[in-house]
């Protein structure tokens, strides 16, 4: 099988029709495995349903989404010219921009509301960051630690794509800006 939809359709077939062979010849401890194993696979099936549907609402959209942030990390205010992490530093936190801008100085790019700051660090060898962030104008901003992200990434289709779309604009961004 090249997915597991097919897998699981596949097993729950057989669990019926190994139920039915083991009620029909009574067969109790086929019966009672297969009446674990039924309920079990219908529920990895929906999961995975669920799962696909998630995703592809989320890539429908075609926007980024990154709220989920917001449930996870209390709001930050920050004042302008507060530093939220320096060139060099070790990853401690992505940002979930909420309000205000966040000058990346060494890249000279600014980032508004919506955006989030500091997640390639934590996709890096080196582990350091590439940038340093400070805020721009008044801001307020949502900070999750890596355990979080690496969590939200994980656990939320729509969030992981939205990432994966972010480093890899990000990448390519930077590769046209060294090349030019």
């Amino acid at each position: 099988m090249k997915t597991m939809i097919p897998l699981r359709i596949l097993a729950i077939s057989s669990s019926l029709l190994f139920l039915s062979y083991g009620l029909a010849k009574q067969v109790w401890p086929m019966v009672f495995m297969e009446t674990v194993l039924l309920p079990f696979n219908i529920w990895r099936l929906a999961e995975i349903l669920v799962l696909r549907r998630r995703l592809q609402r989320a890539r429908d959209t075609g926007r980024d989404d990154f709220s989920a942030l917001k449930s996870t990390a209390p709001a930050l205010r920050l004042a302008p010219g507060q530093e939220l992490f320096a060139k060099g530093d070790p990853p401690d936190k992505v940002y979930l921009i909420a309000s205000g801008e966040v000058a990346l100085p060494e890249l000279g790019l600014r980032l508004g509301p919506g955006d989030i700051v500091g997640e390639m660090a934590f996709f890096t060898e080196a582990a350091r960051r590439s940038s340093g962030a400070v805020c721009a104008t008044p801001c307020i901003v949502h900070g999750v630690n890596e355990d979080g992200f690496l969590k939200l990434y994980f656990q939320d289709p729509g969030f992981g794509l939205a990432v994966m779309r972010t480093v890899t604009r990000r990448i390519a961004a930077n590769a046209a800006a060294v090349s030019a």
